[in-house]
């Protein structure tokens, strides 16, 4: 076994020791200053303040949480709660390869106060013992039986495998189409970093107009896009670094501002270009709290109030024009007078127009750690249509999923009983399998494709981070699992399910995804879950 698991069994209850462990993945080692993707190169425009993106966290009284506002009443359906049965055997008893193991920790009592995730090295390879084999399918019924019995989770489907390979171990109702909810997000961001070069930015700017003391504010599809000074930057409740702070629409301003004096003018037209994106903006379940309307331009993801850390702020009716009318007071803080109000501009940018101001986000592979660590609906949704650009399909939402299908297939992931309508899960109609949700994460996890590393280290701590942060805590009967946890949560009315990747007690990584259908409160059905997944942790299940 590997170091941070120990010469015997593994400790449960250890908190810096849990965090350690937790941070097994196979095949890479990934800093918060690079690794498997391209160090981010610096922002020519400068990044500046932002804010925490949990739309669709766990919040509101009422909500079913990941994603609020939806009734569950899709295409999707879970599987039966037969007896589950085994969906593979190990033929042969082998060891991962070795690798970097986190450092082993002082033992502590289940209820210590837990240390504070680093921001060091995200993942590193488990290294099990000589002759540990596969769980199998017998060890993993009897290690689950009891906890899948709890009838809060009510009708329930899963699915485990080995994360070298995804392997299938054991299973229920694993190839039953069954209502994703925010899950959905893995498949967008598996798909997205397939199409994208993970060091890409999504670039605002600002450029000369068809006449004279005319600009357009050009939307590139950032929302987060960020009026806030840089000390008030927050991301998940944390401050943002280097690497994850947003850009600012006041550098943007100050940029275009200094342009235009050193040209002589003081007084501008301005317009803003939306034709990045088409279709509806509005999401079938807009709610103006979950999401805001999906348009290439806006500023804090259309917050009424950007400094709010409500997990799902009020939004404003009109995100673009709210962003074009914030730019033009900047503008005027600058002495640039902008001559009367600022509108839609009747004709797309000129490609050759002259660049007069520029500000990047940070590189989609950081988009995509934030959006799924906080699951934000209205970022999930903004690198959709970045996917579908790069696919060459509409921006649109029907354009962004059938782009995320096409490029999934592409990759070899059976999309049987697969439907999507969306980017972030909202949408109730759409319809994943478990076993394709752990065929995801075994993607991510794979040497093959280390472009999509992002995904695991982007995956929510259990006890520590995001929409987990909260979550594997005293009481729960799942603390012992607390940090040897990472995964995607998703919630709709009735519907709640949990995807990622587990370290059992010998230290290999396993991929899971449950996925329930229940009258149970929420809290109590994502608890029955964690139960669930803390049994995995537990046993080495042979």
């Amino acid at each position: 076994m590997g170091a941070g698991v120990g010469a015997g069994r593994r400790r449960r209850g250890t908190a810096a020791g849990l965090f350690g462990v937790a941070l097994l993945v196979a095949g890479t080692v990934l800093t918060s200053g690079g690794g498997a993707y391209a160090q981010p190169s610096p922002s020519p425009g400068g990044h500046s303040a932002g804010h925490d993106e949990d739309d669709d966290r766990d919040g509101k009284p009422g909500d079913n949480n990941d994603n609020k506002g939806g009734n569950g009443k899709g295409k999707g359906r879970t599987g039966a709660t037969e007896t589950p049965r085994p969906t593979g055997t190990p033929s042969a008893t082998r060891a991962p390869s070795a690798g970097s193991s986190a450092p082993a920790s002082s033992a502590a009592s289940p209820g210590a106060a837990r240390p504070a995730p680093g921001a060091g090295a995200v993942l590193a390879l488990a290294e099990a013992g000589p002759g540990a084999g596969l769980p199998t399918a017998k060890g993993l019924q009897q290690a689950l039986a009891a906890a899948l019995g709890d009838k809060n989770l009510g009708t329930v489907s899963f699915a485990v495998a080995d994360a070298a390979g995804g392997q299938p171990l054991y299973g229920s109702g694993e190839n039953t189409p069954a209502t994703p909810a925010s899950t959905t997000k893995l498949a967008t961001s598996i798909a997205a970093l397939s199409l994208i070069p993970a060091d890409t930015r999504l670039t605002t700017r600002v450029v000369k107009g068809a006449g004279p003391g005319e600009i357009t504010l050009v939307g590139g599809g950032d929302p987060t896009l960020t009026t806030l000074p840089a000390d008030q930057v927050q991301i998940g409740g944390l401050p943002a670094d280097a690497d994850t702070a947003p850009a600012s629409l006041d550098a943007l301003a100050r940029q275009t501002a200094a342009a235009l004096k050193a040209a002589g003018t003081t007084a501008v037209k301005l317009d803003y270009d939306l034709s990045l994106y088409s279709g509806n903006p509005q999401h079938k379940n807009h709610d103006a709290e979950n999401i805001a309307l999906v348009t290439p331009l806006m500023v804090d993801e259309g917050r009424v109030d950007p400094k709010s850390r409500e997990d799902a702020p009020p939004r404003v009716a009109d995100p673009a024009g709210q962003a074009a009318e914030a730019f033009a007071a900047l503008l005027k803080a600058q002495g640039i007078t902008v001559e009367g109000k600022a509108k839609p501009a009747a004709a797309p940018a000129a490609a050759t127009a002259p660049v007069l101001g520029r500000v990047d986000s940070p590189t989609v592979a950081r988009l995509v750690e934030r959006l799924l660590t906080t699951s934000d609906n209205t970022l999930a949704e903004a690198i959709a249509r970045q996917a579908a650009l790069a696919a060459h399909q509409p921006a649109s939402f029907e354009g962004a999923a059938t782009a995320v299908t096409q490029e999934l297939a592409k990759l070899g992931v059976p999309m049987t009983g697969v439907l999507l309508n969306d980017g972030s899960g909202l949408h109730p109609g759409n319809a994943i399998p478990p076993a394709v949700l752990v065929r995801l994460l075994a993607l991510a996890a794979s040497e093959q494709h280390p472009a999509l590393r992002p995904v695991l280290t982007g995956l929510p701590i259990a006890g520590f981070t995001g929409t987990l942060g909260k979550r594997y805590g005293s009481g729960s009967g799942a603390v012992d699992a607390a940090g040897l946890v990472r995964a995607k949560t998703g919630s709709l009315n009735g519907v709640n399910t949990l995807a990622g990747t587990v370290v059992d007690s010998e230290g290999r990584l396993l991929v899971f995804a449950v996925m329930t259908k229940t009258t149970a409160p929420a809290d109590t059905a994502r608890a029955a879950m964690d139960r669930v997944v803390a049994r995995i942790a537990a046993c080495g299940c042979h």
